[in-house]
């Protein structure tokens, strides 16, 4: 059945890319496979083949996912400039600015039922429809170095006096405790705090306004400032770029790292043994918190642009071409290995996913809370009171 699906998508591909293939259209597409990650050079190789196959061109400007990228993305399609073929973020604040300007999965599948791209209900949107291809699911937790803790004889984190203990550790042998950069990528710290602090009802809670802020999300905000005083962090956290931070700890300067399974991929292979996803601790009570920051968090979407142009086939064609079983595999992220492999599977394993609550937030509010209030909460000049004040006077999730 997989063999006959195959076929039967590769002669709809020809077929959809027929008249395309004598015109030669130009496409243009945007995604974050650059840099570092691990399924860039995949990429590039299937845009390649469809232009050999299709003789279309492809004209792609990937970027590093950050938050810059992300503003460009949003800034494009405001401006009108947006591509045929986006890979972005679904089911949140980054994508609801687009909606507008992509095409809903079903009514693609209504004009072209031979493809029969999947509707995946974990990126349905607020208005019910789902309009991006899944290629990657996520998860977040606390990476650990475990030949550096067995080399100084420092138990791993199971619960926070463990965690606590680690990082004074470390701080006293030299070693970086906590790898982070406050200044580009604080937001796996953000929701690290959020989860040792909160329930999950908690954290998945969207008040309307500051008195109905939950007491666990300041308790949160305390934290991050408690781990700064408690030396967690490089004593240039706040200067530092997440690449260099992500680079000390793939070279051992580093005990732990706070960051979600795209970094996996990127540490070598040797790392594998040596590395291990645990569960986050909670602040009070014993333990570990019963819940992990996951899900899907990307895909393909097909732009209206596209659609309503005469580069409609072509866009279909390649989007089909993005999204077949053999293109998923090689672009989603790779299989991990070893310890790092039986760990990431042990953290998930009975576990409450939940979403990032900076995923729910409006640009503003989610920027001015990571960019702005958690480093100067980490750094002692902002209380956890001002930092919420702050951004629940955006209106973070509506009015």
């Amino acid at each position: 059945m997989k063999a006959y699906r195959g076929l039967a998508l590769t002669l709809a591909l020809l077929l959809l890319c027929g008249a395309a293939c004598g015109e030669g259209f130009t496409l243009r597409t945007v995604s974050s496979f650059a840099g570092a990650d691990t399924a860039a050079e995949a990429y590039v190789d299937i845009l390649k083949a469809y232009e050999a196959e299709t003789g279309n061109v492809v004209l792609d400007a990937s970027a590093v996912s950050d938050e810059a990228w992300k503003t460009s993305v949003l800034n494009d399609f405001a401006a009108g400039n947006e591509p045929d073929i986006l890979f972005f973020f679904g089911a949140g604040a980054d994508s609801a600015p687009i909606l507008y300007k992509v095409m809903p999965i079903a009514e693609i599948n209504e004009a072209y039922p031979e493809l029969g791209l999947p509707e995946n209900d974990a990126l349905r949107e607020a208005d019910g429809k789902v309009y991006a291809v899944p290629v990657r699911s996520y998860w977040e937790g606390l990476y650990v170095n475990t030949d550096l803790f067995e080399a100084n004889g420092v138990p791993l984190p199971t619960d926070w006096d463990s965690f606590c203990f680690a990082v004074q550790a470390f701080r006293e042998k030299g070693i970086v405790p906590v790898a982070i950069s406050l200044s580009d990528i604080p937001h796996y710290l953000a929701e690290f705090a959020l989860l040792a602090c909160a329930t999950a009802e908690e954290q998945q809670a969207r008040p309307r306004t500051l008195e109905e802020v939950p007491a666990s999300w300041f308790d949160a905000m305390a934290l991050i400032r408690e781990m700064y005083e408690l030396g967690a962090f490089a004593d240039n956290a706040a200067a530092t770029f997440e690449s260099a931070s992500t680079e000390l700890f793939r070279t051992k300067g580093a005990a732990m790292q706070i960051d979600g399974s795209w970094l996996a991929p990127s540490l070598p292979s040797a790392s594998m043994e040596t590395t291990q996803v645990l569960p986050v601790p909670l602040r009070n009570g014993n333990g570990l918190s019963g819940c992990v920051i996951g899900g899907i968090s990307m895909g393909f979407y097909l732009t209206r642009r596209a659609w309503e142009s005469p580069r409609r086939d072509a866009a279909v064609s390649l989007l089909s071409a993005l999204t077949r079983e053999e293109s998923l595999r090689r672009l989603g992220y790779p299989g991990l290995g070893g310890a790092l492999r039986d760990s990431a599977d042990e953290m998930l394993r009975d576990r409450t996913l939940l979403s990032p609550l900076q995923d729910a937030m409006n640009k503003n509010a989610r920027e001015v809370w990571l960019l702005e209030c958690i480093p100067a909460v980490a750094a002692g000049t902002m209380t956890p009171e001002a930092c919420w004040e702050r951004v629940m006077a955006l209106h973070p999730f509506g009015e």
